[in-house]
Parts: C-alpha cells; structure tokens; sequence
C-alpha cells in the first residue's frame, strides 16, 4: 500500500488565457488531495472517493475500455472518480510496463470540486505518484507532471492546460506558458479564500470564451490583455510589491469578467473583499462559480466574505511549498 498527496492551487492571474499561449501564475495551497493505493492482480479497478467535498462512493470495474461502472450517483460523480483515474493508471502502466495491473484506490480531499482549487489535478498526480510507486518506480517531478497534464488533456478533450498539474506536482508558485513551465519566487502571500459551494462546468466556460474569441477581435485583444497582466505581475511578485499584486489582480478579474466567466455570487464576493480593502480579488479558476481568492493580511476580508450572501466558506490559505508527497 502507498499513499501519495498533492497539493490545490490558486490562479494570482491568467486562467482562461493560459489556454492560448499566454502566460500564467497559479500558487500552490496547502489544501490536499490523498490517494491510497493498493496493487490488486485480478486487473479490475476499486475506486473509494472517501471525501470530494460532496457524498462519498465506491465503484469497482474491469480494465477493458467497455468495463463501465453501475453506480448510482450524477454523472460528474463518477467522471471524477473514474476517468480521471483511469487515465492515471493507463500513464502507470505505460511508464511500468505493467499493462494488466489493478488497484484498489481511495481518495480523499480537502479540495472543493470544479471550484477552481485544482481538485482534479491535485488527485491525478496524487494517484499517479502513488500507483508508480506501489510498483516500485520513482518518477521524477517533470516526467510526473508531464504525465499528469496528458491525463487531463484527455478528459479534458484538449482544453487543458499544463498550469494545474505542473503546479500540483512541483507546489509554490510557478509560471507557465505553453510548453515553458518553471517554478518562480513567491514572498509569503496572505491568501484568503470564498468559496459560493458551487463548481462551473470548466468545459462549457472554456467553449465560451473561444466562441468569443473567434466572434469578434475585441474579445481575442482581452485574452491578450490577461496576457499583459500577468507580465506585470510577475514583476509586482518578484518585488514582493503585494499592493501592485492586489491592483492587478483587479484587472483580472475585470477581463475575466468582460469575457462571461464570472457569476453573481463571485462578484459579490469579490466586492466584499474589496470592500474590506483587501489588496485585490479575482476570480479563480474556470469560473461561473467556486472560488475567488483575496490578497490580506488582516481578518477583514475573511470576516467579510464570512457575512456575504452567497458565501458558503471562507478561509486562509497557506502557499504550499512542496508539491507532491509520500504520506506514511
């Protein structure tokens, strides 16, 4: 048995964009996801999601692409607990050579689904770590976060990008900008967190910025404007300057916004923390729901989002400066 956890993230700037070849800076948290595995010789797959922030469930399938799991729960469900992992093991075997493997896997996290936390690719490099290791091969962390990211990119169909999975895998802060990953200096940022309880379809809201952005010449000029940002705010990063940090963020959310993957309950939290004269808040993530993330060092913002309609959970975040990990 072998249990590996990675680590959630937030965006500081460039979701959406990232997807286009504009740089990104997404921070790992130290909010996990843990996967326990246990080699099994009958080939099938046990999957035991102990804790997705929503019920828990076990289903239990063949190995063969026809081999679906009966389970009753919503389909999303069991998209997180199934093809997420199967593209997992399908990477462990190929780097292994063990093609008729099973597992018994357990899940467990601390990350909210499709919040824009980096749940999925918390569990994907989580599980891949655990499973090549259960089998006695250590892979390093570029090769594990390259394996990672071909997961999502396919469950994904093509829409990922290798900011989530390159994060989890390596933790602290890191830019990315198409194939070109690598970790960069962070200071120690006061990372508030809101999250509204609720998860944005990330595939429908990436559909719907390419459709703007093959619509009209406008809307392609602000994804290269999220662009701009985040050049600027790795600068404002490398400064340690968090009030340059906090205003750009600002813009970010507001280019978010002009493309329409931002949502009443995000805005009204982002507001709040404005209100409470956070450095600067923005979406993060995908959008249309989830999570938003503040910049303060006081208890302002997270009492206020605490009292915002809308508001499900706020909290503190700490920068999580390792990536993925051997649990004992």
């Amino acid at each position: 048995m072998t249990r590996s956890s990675a680590p959630g993230k937030v965006y500081l700037f460039g979701e959406h964009a990232v997807v286009y070849g504009e740089p990104a800076v997404p921070c790992a948290i130290e909010r996990r996801a843990r996967v326990e595995v246990q080699r099994r010789d009958d080939g099938r797959l046990r999957v035991n999601a102990e804790d997705l922030s929503l019920d828990g469930f076990t289903v239990e399938y063949g190995a063969t692409a026809d081999s679906q799991p009966d389970v009753d729960v919503p389909e999303s469900l069991v998209t997180a607990a199934t093809q997420y992992v199967d593209g997992a093991i399908e990477q462990v075997r190929e780097v292994t050579g063990a093609e008729d493997v099973g597992f018994d896997v357990t899940i467990e996290s601390d990350i909210p689904l499709g919040a824009g936390l980096g749940s999925s690719a918390a569990v994907v490099v989580a599980a891949i770590d655990a499973a090549t290791r259960e089998l006695g091969v250590a892979l390093d962390t570029d090769d594990l976060a390259e394996r990672a990211f071909r997961t999502e990119y396919a469950v994904q169909e093509g829409q990922a990008s290798r900011a989530d999975t390159f994060c989890s895998a390596t933790g602290g802060a890191v830019r990315v900008e198409g194939d070109d990953c690598r970790s960069i200096e962070a200071p120690d940022l006061p990372i508030v967190i809101g999250f509204d309880g609720g998860a944005g379809d990330t595939g429908e809201l990436v559909a719907g910025v390419r459709g703007l952005r093959d619509e009209y010449e406008f809307a392609a000029d602000t994804v290269e404007a999220i662009g701009d940002v985040v050049r600027n705010g790795e600068q404002a990063l490398a400064d340690g300057d968090l009030a340059e940090l906090g205003r750009l963020m600002d813009f970010n959310h507001g280019l978010l916004s002009a493309l329409g993957v931002s949502s009443r309950s995000l805005d009204a939290m982002v507001w709040a923390a404005r209100d409470a004269e956070a450095y600067g808040a923005k979406l993060t993530g995908a959008g249309g729901g989830g999570c938003i993330v503040a910049l303060d060092p006081t208890d302002e913002t997270e009492t206020a989002l605490s009292f915002t309609p809308g508001c499900e959970n706020a909290f503190r975040a700490e920068l999580a400066d390792t990536g993925v990990k051997q649990l004992e």
